[in-house]
């Protein structure tokens, strides 16, 4: 079947569109010139318009051609295809004949835009027999032509002079090298084909083009175009270029991207090949760029200019003859690494090509969370122990640990573990804190232990379906997998999966460029940003990370470990005087706690809320208490629902000395250190309020705790008095509440959990997933703010304080603090503040600013709208 047979629609109008004969230079258009003629890339090809655009910004580019979709099919043509040749030597300074300096062609397709399913290039159009040995030697390497040039005769042979393919894959398997597959192809066209494959250049060229052309608009290529839901008609531009044959020390060609992947730095990477170019170089042949006859300097100022032009990170083919480099193609780099992006980005803002909130805005929250914390490098082979809740964001790897205790005895060998448990109470902290992750089998994103992992910064995975703990066994069961102590697991705190054995860990460590993205993105946000923080290396750590104050110190978890006891006599008391004297050294504790945290604040804002913690926390295991007399005091203690039970203010009013003992060693502290000149400014909050009058007898605690330090001291210490929005019954009593409080915190995990009446540490595991997988709802709300009813109670609560005490100060110190779409809602409410987690800090800062950003758009785009009108 002949060629002409084999066309279809496209390729027969196309050359029915053939300019006369007379005239082929006519239809050859030279990179770089295609726009000065009007041509855009539906005429030139995405190839030929993005050639276009290098050539524009002054940047060296292989010398070459285009013959614009409409027009073809007339490089079909001899009398074309010769001009081609003659072009493109012009352009390129070399002959096909020259020995010292020869040229090759090569000729490629492109559609208007990037698709799958076009054709092979088809390179070293040119080359002969009698020739071929000379360029090998010219270039040093024995049969360096002949592979290349064996693909482009079988497909002229194929569609362009008719010979069966079926005949041509039969011969090709008994030639072994590419000299023998080259003349075994030539063989065969001889005999098979409607002629035999020519020596003369142009007449190579036509057949290229004819075989290009009838590949583009065979059967197989059409389906492909359908499936891609393009036009089966649609047409190719075709390109020549020109294929400068030199000595491999000085030649060759490769691919490279602009910037270094782990420090995100303009620095070209990629690989080299030495020899004649090809679609797709043999595996582990590439050399390092930092090889290149040359250097890489004029790379990476071509690397760098396209940069500036396309304000992403970019890759390019490029070309090495005779030491000099020229580009084949350049492409904004699909995926680039998030250092690499974030780089650009400053990069480009302080050389005056982007405005600095365009800056901001193109780092979301979401990648300087990934930034900020290890990730595991996944190979697709990995085996999934379990899936859980991801409670704390990071990766990590260890030895399976079964107690705090046994967690703290290896740790301090220097043993990698993880803690594994049911659930974690505070007894647990000082093994978690040593830990390198932490993985339970219940609770979810706001429990005991997902909020204590990520105040340490500590990767965790809590609810993981099917997990069982044997402490008597030693033995974890997760599913029919059994694993022991010491046994090896990794697990991705922001999947929730839990795999066997010790994977890859990526390092963390943001490139310093992020520090100052979120600089400028603080000069561009509202909304202020704390951090939830109980200790003084807390604190350290979140100013660390651009923390403005402290939005929550939760006293209770002071009394962790070893602290554990003090809280415990208070309770236990047999009698008012053992509570006295338990009271007096939680006092003395608590004073040297509040006066290292103060001190770490400085002089900023610092909101200390007063004990809240579910009793069950505090009371001694059933058979731990010190003896009979203290197991029945704490049996009468224990509460079927603790969330709802003693806790809170509620406490506190049971027990008149706990705030007050409290508040007195919180001022003592402040008094302390404003001694040393540093005068933090102080909140003293008081939690799970749901009555006026509740919040009136607590404030009189402290206010008396206040007139005995002043009395004591001489020193009057100045605070702000406020309370914890998490009933809904607060919230709708906010303005009478407010006539007591100076601010309010909305602690959104409890107000989340009491307003669905969700148990936040049963119900993500056993019934959201199932919501979620049904489409009840699209996120956990305990992850995500609920706007709806969360967030119209926080609306309604701001409402009616502000209509009471129009400058009480609003802030959200609940989980959502750190989650970005939580914040807009924050930031859309007027709220002055969110709190969160240390390291989830720079992630708030971030999501603060584009909700900035945002507003300020939509409220642009209201008015350009409106002076429309």
């Amino acid at each position: 079947m002949s060629v002409t047979d084999r066309e279809a629609g496209p390729l027969a109008q196309s050359r029915m569109s053939v300019a006369p004969s007379g005239t082929p230079g006519r239809l050859l258009v030279p990179y770089g010139q295609g726009r000065t003629r009007g041509l855009e890339a539906d005429e030139l090809g995405a190839h030929g318009a993005a050639v276009d655009g290098l050539v524009a910004l002054g940047l060296p580019v292989v010398p070459g051609l285009t013959v614009p979709a409409g027009a073809a099919a007339s490089l079909c043509d001899p009398d074309t295809a010769q001009a081609a040749v003659d072009l493109v030597e012009q352009l390129s300074g070399r002959r096909i004949e020259d020995a010292a300096r020869p040229l090759l062609l090569r000729l490629s397709a492109s559609a208007p835009t990037e698709i799958a399913g076009l054709p092979p290039d088809l390179a070293c159009l040119g080359v002969t027999p009698a020739r071929a040995d000379d360029l090998c030697a010219l270039i040093g390497r024995a049969d360096a032509l002949y592979e290349v040039w064996a693909a482009t005769v079988r497909m002229i042979a194929e569609y362009a002079l008719d010979v069966p393919g079926a005949v041509l894959d039969d011969a090709l398997l008994d030639t072994p090298t590419p000299r023998e597959r080259v003349e075994a192809l030539l063989s065969l066209t001889a005999e098979h084909g409607s002629g035999p494959f020519p020596d003369e250049p142009a007449q190579q060229l036509a057949l290229a083009a004819r075989a290009l052309l009838a590949r583009w608009d065979s059967p197989r290529a059409r389906r492909s175009r359908r499936a891609q839901r393009l036009p089966a008609d649609l047409a190719v531009a075709l390109h020549v270029q020109a294929l400068r044959i030199g000595p491999a020390d000085h030649s060759g060609y490769g691919t490279a991207t602009s910037r270094d992947p782990e420090t995100g730095r303009l620095s070209p990477q990629g690989s080299f090949f030495r020899g004649v170019r090809r679609s797709a170089p043999p595996p582990n042949t590439g050399e390092p760029l930092d090889r290149l006859a040359g250097g890489t300097a004029l790379l990476e100022h071509s690397l760098l200019t396209l940069e500036r032009h396309l304000r992403t990170p970019v890759s390019v083919d490029f070309e090495v003859r005779d030491d000099e480099i020229s580009l084949l193609a350049a492409s904004p780099q699909s995926r680039p690494p998030l250092r690499a992006s974030v780089c650009l980005a400053t990069d480009l803002a302080r050389d005056g090509a982007l405005g600095r909130e365009e800056a901001v805005r193109r780092i979301t929250p979401a990648q300087v969370q990934e930034l900020l914390h290890p990730q595991l490098r996944l190979t697709g082979g990995e085996e999934l122990l379990a899936k859980g809740l991801p409670a704390s964001p990071g990766a990590a790897t260890g030895a399976v640990v079964l107690s705090s205790e046994r967690a703290l005895e290896l740790a301090a060998d220097g043993t990698r573990v993880v803690l594994v448990a049911g659930e974690t109470t505070p007894a647990d902290v000082p093994g978690m804190l040593v830990s390198a992750a932490v993985l339970t089998g219940s609770g979810g994103i706001a429990s005991h232990a997902a909020v204590v992992a990520r105040g340490a910064g500590t990767p965790a995975v809590c609810g993981a379906e099917g997990l069982r703990v044997d402490l008597a066994a030693g033995t974890v069961r997760i599913g029919e997998r059994v694993l022991r102590e010491g046994d090896p697991i990794s697990l991705d705190g922001r999947s929730g999966a839990v795999y066997a054995g010790t994977l890859r860990v990526s390092v963390a460590g943001p490139p310093p460029e992020l520090s100052t993205l979120l600089e400028w993105a603080d000069s561009m946000r509202r909304l202020g940003v704390r951090v939830n923080a109980d200790t003084a290396a807390e604190v350290d750590t979140a100013l660390a990370l651009g923390a403005e104050g402290v939005g929550l110190c939760r006293t209770e978890h002071q009394f962790l470990g070893e602290r554990l006891p003090l809280i415990r006599r208070v309770l236990l008391a047999a009698d008012p005087a053992a509570r006295d004297e338990a009271l007096t050294a939680l006092e003395r504790a608590q004073h040297e706690d509040f006066r290292a945290l103060l001190a770490a604040v400085g002089n900023r804002p610092v909101t200390v809320r007063l004990l809240d913690a579910p009793l069950h926390e505090f009371l001694p295991a059933p058979g731990q208490a010190l003896d009979a007399a203290e197991e029945q005091r704490a049996a009468a203690l224990r509460e079927a629902n603790p969330m709802l039970g003693l806790r809170g203010v509620r406490l506190a009013l049971l027990h008149e000395r706990l705030y007050a003992a409290q508040a007195e060693a919180l001022f003592a502290a402040w008094a302390d250190v404003a001694a040393t000149g540093v005068r933090p400014e102080l909140e003293v909050m008081i939690p799970l309020v749901s009555l006026p009058e509740e919040l009136a007898a607590a404030a009189a605690y402290v206010r008396d705790a206040a007139d005995t330090v002043a009395a004591r001291t001489g020193v009057r210490v100045p605070y702000r008095l406020g309370t914890m929005i998490e009933t809904p019954r607060a919230a709708l009593l906010a303005g009478e509440l407010a006539e007591h409080a100076e601010f309010f915190s909305f602690g959104t995990n409890d107000l989340t959990q009491l307003t669905y009446g969700f148990s936040r540490d049963d119900v993500e595991r056993q019934v959201l997933v199932s919501y979620q997988e049904r489409g009840l709802l699209t996120a956990s709300p305990f992850a995500r703010l609920d706007p709806h009813g969360v967030g119209a109670l926080i609306r309604l609560a701001a409402e009616r304080a502000r209509d009471v005490r129009p400058g009480i100060k609003l802030g959200v110190c609940g989980e959502h603090g750190g989650d970005p779409e939580s914040i807009a809602f924050c930031d859309d409410l007027g709220l002055d503040y969110v709190s969160c987690s240390a390291h989830r800090v720079p992630v708030a800062r971030m999501a603060a600013a584009h909700s900035a950003l945002g507003r300020r758009q939509d409220a642009e785009r209201r008015d350009e709208s409106g002076s429309t009108r």
